[in-house]
């Protein structure tokens, strides 16, 4: 039976069962497509990370003697919709079955579900072979509890699949070494410099140009420096074990002023490409671990299995549990722009400066930057999620929904009121400055709270504080907080809130 097999540009996964033999009446199908380039304006790199990866697994399953039909972006056969180029191979190729991997976006799963409706073939579709779980597993853990609280998935899945496990107990005796994954870096122990690939992305260079793609974001060069296939990603991730996992989980909340990455493994892009699966990411971390034990302290490994056994598989499973209302949420009712400094990287304040033109210059930033910097700020602002959402999934070259909004409308906005985050995460400048060394360089003052030079985020935080206490002040991790902004003076408060006002109506200003 003459077969057509979909392959989406996160689905380059070379282990998959489909790819194992070669079939002369099955053909694949890998699309280009402005649908996906125009949907956000995406970052530059994101594209072309997108776009080189997806050529280069092309080009694999051609050498491995399957048959492929990949329309490029500028291909004249290319419709620039899913639907219409499957219908087009289905005809010119007189297919009789057609067969897709489950989408991970829920956009993307139902304009399949709607297209396989309308064909005139069998359809089937089939796993990614990629993640620990199904999308339902998380949603069944849970059934029937009030909370979803990560820690208590992260536990079953570290019990379920023996990770880091001494019989019935976490190695070490503690399930979480986090306490010990907040050590701010002050110039020691050496940086290594960051792993860096030269992919020469000319000619897609040339064909973004060409096609008129709307991007944000910066590049100037022709060598594309993250991983683009399985032999690069299995390179990074062994120069990661061998050189940045002795120091990660102590620094993996740091912030630095000349430091984009630190210890950071900088897979992510890789991961949710599919390039390289998640189990083999931990099945070598810990390999690496045992054979090196007295080198390497366990809450350095720990804090970096969480992220990815913890972390990534619970929001992929909150997406697909809370979807698609979860893309309509917004608890605590904001609705302020999204300040313009955050496309062009001008502000005064040095904190978000360094965090958004990192972003602009290499499609990065890591988790701290993301929630505490970026997120922070747009939280204490009142930005819609709406705002907040389109840019960081059009900023961050790993960004796809699941993870993404999960993550941003969530964990850094709280516009979910609470599904996976126990308190919003907001903070003044005492966390920056705890964390990093952003303040010592900044142009206004930390330790001020209304005068003119005063660090924005201080009256930010307060005022988030004073103006949500009808949705916040009974949540029991933020007592603390609601006694402490009790104590301010009301001629304090005034001053606060009437440069807080200031603030989230003029931002630019700033």
């Amino acid at each position: 039976m003459k077969t057509l097999r979909l392959i989406l540009g996160d689905q380059l996964n070379a282990k998959h069962s489909w790819f194992q033999e070669t079939d002369e009446d099955c053909i694949y199908a890998m699309f280009e497509m402005r649908q996906e380039t125009d949907y956000v304006r995406h970052h530059i790199q994101k594209i072309i990370g997108f776009f080189a990866a997806m050529r280069s697994f092309s080009d694999e399953l051609k050498t491995s003697g399957h048959q492929l039909s990949y329309y490029t972006i500028n291909d004249k056969r290319n419709q620039q919709d899913l639907g219409k180029n499957i219908r087009r191979l289905i005809e010119e190729h007189q297919i009789e079955k057609f067969e897709y991997l489950l989408p991970d976006e829920y956009r993307l799963d139902q304009q399949l579900k709607e297209i396989t409706t309308s064909l005139n073939v069998p359809t089937t579709c089939h796993d990614t072979e990629h993640f620990y779980t199904s999308r339902d597993e998380l949603g069944e853990f849970f059934s029937g509890k009030k909370q979803y609280l990560m820690e208590s998935f992260y536990r079953h899945m570290r019990k379920k699949h023996r990770v880091l496990m001494d019989g019935d107990q976490p190695e070490g005796g503690k399930w979480n070494y986090d306490k010990s994954n907040r050590k701010k870096w002050t110039g020691q122990p050496k940086i290594p410099a960051a792993k860096l690939f030269e992919n020469n992305v000319a000619g897609i260079l040339e064909d973004l140009k060409s096609s008129g793609i709307e991007t944000i974001g910066r590049f100037e060069n022709i060598n594309f420096p993250y991983p683009i296939n399985l032999d690069q990603a299995s390179d990074q991730l062994q120069y990661f074990c061998e050189v940045l996992l002795p120091h990660f989980g102590d620094f993996q909340d740091a912030l630095h002023t000349e430091e984009k990455f630190l210890f950071h493994s900088r897979l992510s892009f890789a991961l949710n490409t599919k390039i390289i699966d998640p189990k083999t990411v931990v099945d070598q971390v810990l390999d690496h671990y045992y054979k090196n034990k007295a080198s390497i302290d366990l809450s350095q490994v720990e804090g970096f299995i969480r992220q990815i056994i913890g972390w990534r598989e619970y929001m992929r499973g909150i997406y697909w549990k809370e979807m698609p209302g979860y893309a309509q949420k917004n608890a605590l009712d904001n609705h302020q722009p999204l300040p313009d400094f955050f496309w062009s990287g001008k502000t005064r304040m040095n904190c978000l400066s360094k965090a958004i033109n990192n972003s602009l210059d290499n499609a990065y930033a890591h988790h701290i930057q993301r929630l505490m910097i970026t997120g922070n700020f747009a939280l204490l602002t009142q930005v819609h999620p709406d705002e907040v959402d389109r840019w960081y999934l059009g900023i961050y070259i790993d960004a796809i929904e699941w993870v993404e909004i999960t993550n941003t409308r969530g964990m850094s906005q709280y516009a979910d009121g609470g599904i996976i985050a126990t308190k919003p995460y907001v903070s003044s400048s005492s966390y920056i400055n705890k964390m990093g060394n952003y303040c010592k360089e900044c142009s206004y003052d930390r330790s001020q709270r209304t005068e003119d030079n005063a660090c924005p985020f201080n009256s930010l935080y307060w005022n988030f504080l004073d103006e949500k206490k009808g949705k916040l002040k009974n949540n029991p991790r933020m007592g603390m907080m609601y006694n402490l902004l009790g104590k301010i003076p009301d001629t304090e408060m005034d001053a606060i809130r009437n440069r807080a006002g200031d603030i989230i109506e003029n931002p630019d200003n700033y």
